[in-house]
């Protein structure tokens, strides 16, 4: 894949040094009752995939049943049987997927290694265990899901123009988030959590956000996570190694059957949970996976729709990679849709300059409940599942957002989205953690009197 697609980037000229940092001087609260909103708020929480009203896409599901006790890292007797008659089949086995299509498959699995049996019939097993939250999900496809993620995911500064969530990590993979994701730098020979640069915003090192998921995985063995690595300095692969190691991720991490594994290749969510290979770890550029095959390269896997958005409408065309053929796009490989709106902000006439090179994107938190809206309109987030269904076929597998925990009708608008496209129903009560009150409305003033300006004698890149 091609390593120099650039990102957004806005290069000031030498001897200017801009630290939109510690805080952002002037943030006001809005009453949220004057957001205005139209559309059936009952409906919203009774969506079936019955009333799928995009494409006549639906995420196919078979019939499974998993063990209500599982070790927290890895289990690994699977036992799948595949029938596509009526009468009763039988089989021993390992974890390997059946290729007979359509079946019903039932999977059986313990806490050590031993081996059984497993008969299925036509009715299919009832399986109680939740997989990501819904019984449905264990036995789809882990890339035929659409999942909610968290645009960096580790920037949860309060008054930071570089934040772009507002509960800490924890909260977020409590509440529903299922694709953590975030820009790193190698800075002093560690990886960092740093948006744009670590004198912006310096959350601390990478290992650190490791660490926290790997407890959550314990406290929760039924669930299946994904991580889009941002390697903004484009360095070696292995660099990202140590940390994984230390942090104790490394025996979750899945390692794809081939190179590149295509859209209908993919496991499920059943048997990944079984076999304890349950985070899917991904890096845009650099990845290795002959080095590291841990970490797949995200191009060879799915593609996005374009990257930091400041266009309402938010086209679903394809952007990256570039080179990617349409016929590819719709049918081998996953992707992910880019619903975080940014706003330009131009710093021309604080710092003497002329050429246009003084603008910077930062998240659009005035219009985030809309932008997180559960509703067919213009802009909302809902609209562009609809609009990516339409186009592609299928839903994005992917829906990355800002401050998540904002929407209409509700905070969790966005869980609502993800759960129609997936035809299953979304409680509004499990979300969405402790709201802040400095962003109770979502509105945000930036002054720019939380712009330092220094000549220190070199450029940076500002990556939004």
């Amino acid at each position: 894949m091609v390593s120099s697609w650039p990102r957004k980037l806005t290069t000031l000229p030498p001897s200017i040094l801009l630290l939109l940092a510690t805080t952002i001087a002037s943030v006001t609260a809005a009453d949220t009752s004057s957001i205005s909103y139209t559309g059936t708020i009952s409906t919203l929480s009774t969506y079936s995939a019955s009333a799928f009203t995009g494409s006549q896409y639906t995420y196919p599901t078979l019939s499974s049943a998993l063990p209500t006790t599982l070790n927290t890292n890895n289990a690994s007797s699977i036992i799948i049987v595949s029938s596509n008659s009526p009468s009763n089949a039988t089989a021993t086995g390992s974890s390997s997927k059946s290729t007979t299509k359509p079946s019903r498959t039932t999977l059986h699995g313990s806490s050590h290694r031993s081996t059984g049996t497993a008969t299925t019939s036509a009715a299919g097993p009832s399986n109680t265990v939740k997989c990501n939250g819904w019984t449905e999900f264990c036995d789809r496809s882990y890339s035929n899901i659409t999942y909610v993620c968290a645009h960096n995911s580790a920037f949860v500064v309060p008054n930071n123009a570089g934040s772009n969530q507002a509960l800490p990590l924890r909260t977020q993979l409590d509440d529903g988030i299922r694709m953590v994701q975030g820009e790193t730098h190698y800075v002093n020979g560690s990886i960092y959590n740093c948006h744009t640069t670590c004198k912006l915003l310096d959350v601390g090192l990478w290992e650190a956000e490791l660490a926290t998921v790997v407890d959550w995985l314990k406290d929760n063995p039924y669930e299946v996570l994904s991580w889009l690595v941002v390697n903004s300095d484009f360095v070696n692969v292995e660099k990202y190694v140590p940390a994984i190691e230390a942090s104790g991720i490394l025996p979750y991490l899945y390692v794809p059957k081939h190179e590149p594994q295509y859209r209908d290749d993919w496991p499920t969510l059943g048997e990944m949970i079984l076999t304890g290979k349950r985070v899917v770890m991904y890096m845009d550029y650099n990845a290795n996976q002959t080095a590291v095959p841990y970490i797949l390269d995200e191009f060879s896997h799915m593609w996005e729709t374009p990257f930091s958005p400041t266009n309402r409408s938010f086209p679903c065309t394809q952007q990256r990679p570039p080179g990617l053929s349409h016929a590819d796009a719709k049918n081998k490989l996953m992707y992910l849709a880019n619903h975080n709106l940014n706003t330009p902000i131009d710093l021309s006439a604080l710092i003497g300059e002329t050429d246009g090179h003084a603008q910077i994107l930062i998240p659009n938190t005035a219009d985030i409940n809309i932008t997180n809206g559960a509703f067919d309109q213009f802009s909302q987030l809902e609209a562009t599942r609809l609009n990516c269904t339409q186009m592609w076929d299928h839903p994005p597998n992917f829906l990355l957002v800002d401050y998540y925990n904002y929407g209409i009708p509700h905070p969790g608008s966005v869980f609502e989205v993800a759960a129609r496209a997936n035809g299953v129903a979304y409680n509004y009560d499990s979300c969405c953690g402790k709201t802040s009150a400095s962003l109770a409305s979502a509105s945000m003033r930036v002054s720019l009197a939380a712009v330092l300006v220094g000549a220190l004698g070199f450029s940076i890149l500002l990556v939004l």
